[in-house]
């Protein structure tokens, strides 16, 4: 009997090392099929689960509440497991080059505490050459054993949406890999289990690797060049929404929209590309044109609610502005690399202290990330600019009414900044207010 028969009989269990957006759902989608440690070394984050909390609002409490999953912060509970699958963060350092910690830790945990006969799957987006030029050598030097012989690997790029409820593991077609035909097909098989649109079996680990960090990068760069678009069409008094949606009707345009590209995977990912192609002697050109773009949209959207605060004829060191929206996308609660910072950074270069509302973002998170402390819709109250950083559903649901109300009333004009474009856009086309929209 090999492992995948072994992991179906129940005679051995799969782990996940790594409890966030990404593992916690796998975690369960594989519990409900075979046994599972889910392992994380925040406490916290455990105690939450085993209380049937899901601060990740991905599956839900009550899924959490039923699900069998073991979930637990004592490293050693790993070693009663034979297949790992690792999914912790792979971010960026300040001055944009790959920060492996987290990826480096997970498998210092797990090589201590590998057994004999394991399988070990790395989801983690990173560089082509990471999992086995890092990842092994460490596993190997904390467990003494050896890779090919004692234990074998591969990888599996996460392709998990967060807060998309449409496009799930279950529903994306998986990329797996391994070191040699045999651990494929186990690690195929294993994956074939949980997720309903098949596996797509790589020829090799960094042909895995390089498929995940570029279909981030290509979105990126489509991005970019609609945010380009943007500032041109500002500049020439057209609205971009009505370019693109002119332009759609062909039916091969990509439809892409500006906007901010922060979190962990688009905002992140063209880094690691970038970063290996400069050590193999190769300055890249498009993409990292694309990023510098979008990471001075903050700044962007920030300047022009100043400029549009100076056309109302609102002093702007007193001006009163609130933000919706704090999460780097919408109906998510992860404010990790949120590109909203930006803009509150910029406002507070001119003398302004915006007032930031999110409901739905995790507060502990972005006070702990940002120093931020974020505000209840009631707080949106008695403002000079309103701007719309997010695209949460509640927002989407606010009328001219609800808008109406978060503006002073003495203002002869009110600065609306509609990021996403999730307003109707002639619904603000009046003398009453300035509305501007990426």
């Amino acid at each position: 009997m090999d492992l995948y028969e072994k992991i179906l009989a129940g005679e051995e269990k799969l782990s996940l090392v790594g409890l966030g957006y990404v593992g916690m759902p796998i975690a369960v989608a594989f519990a409900r099929k075979v046994r599972v440690i889910g392992y994380d070394l925040n406490e916290k984050k455990i105690g939450l689960y085993r209380s049937g909390i899901d601060p990740t609002r991905e599956v839900g409490d009550e899924v959490i509440k039923n699900t069998t999953v073991e979930f637990t912060s004592d490293e050693t509970r790993l070693r009663e497991a034979r297949f790992h699958i690792v999914a912790v963060p792979t971010p960026v350092n300040d001055d944009r080059t790959p920060d492996l910690r987290p990826v480096e830790g997970a498998s210092r945990v797990l090589g201590r505490n590998l057994t004999k006969g394991s399988v070990v799957v790395f989801e983690s987006t990173v560089y082509p050459g990471v999992t086995e030029e890092i990842c092994v050598p460490i596993l190997e030097a904390e467990s003494g054993l050896k890779c090919g012989v004692d234990f074998k690997i591969g990888y599996s790029p996460e392709r998990i949406n967060p807060g998309d409820k449409v496009h799930r593991l279950e529903t994306i077609t998986k990329i797996v890999s391994g070191m040699d035909g045999e651990t494929l097909d186990v690690v195929a098989k294993v994956y074939e289990l949980v997720v309903e649109a098949g596996v797509y079996r790589a020829e090799s680990i960094k042909v895995a690797e390089a498929a995940k960090v570029i279909e981030n990068s290509q979105r990126d760069i489509n991005i970019a060049f609609m945010n380009e678009l943007s500032i041109i069409f500002n500049k020439m008094g057209i609205d971009t929404r009505s370019v693109l949606e002119a332009a759609g009707t062909k039916w091969n345009f990509l439809k892409f929209f500006p906007g901010l590209v922060g979190g962990h995977c688009i905002g992140v990912d063209p880094y690691y590309l970038t970063y290996r192609a400069e050590q193999m002697g190769y300055h890249s050109q498009v993409i990292l044109a694309g990023r510098r773009i979008n990471d001075d949209m903050g700044r962007y959207v920030a300047e022009n609610v100043v400029k549009n605060l100076i056309r109302a004829d609102v002093p702007v060191k007193s001006a009163k502005v609130a933000i919706l929206g704090f999460t780097f996308k919408e109906n998510c609660p992860d404010t990790r690399n949120t590109k909203v910072i930006d803009i509150v950074k910029e406002l507070r270069e001119y003398g302004i202290d915006p007032v930031i509302v999110d409901e739905t973002a995790d507060r502990d998170e972005a006070r702990q990330l940002y120093g931020v402390e974020l505000a209840d819709r009631s707080a949106a109250a008695d403002v000079d600019a309103l701007v719309i950083a997010v695209a949460h559903r509640e927002f989407e649901k606010l009328d001219k009414a609800a808008i109406d109300a978060c503006f002073k009333k003495s203002n002869e004009k009110k600065v609306l900044v509609d990021v996403k474009g999730i307003l109707d856009r002639k619904a603000f086309g009046n003398n009453e207010y300035i509305y501007w929209r990426l």
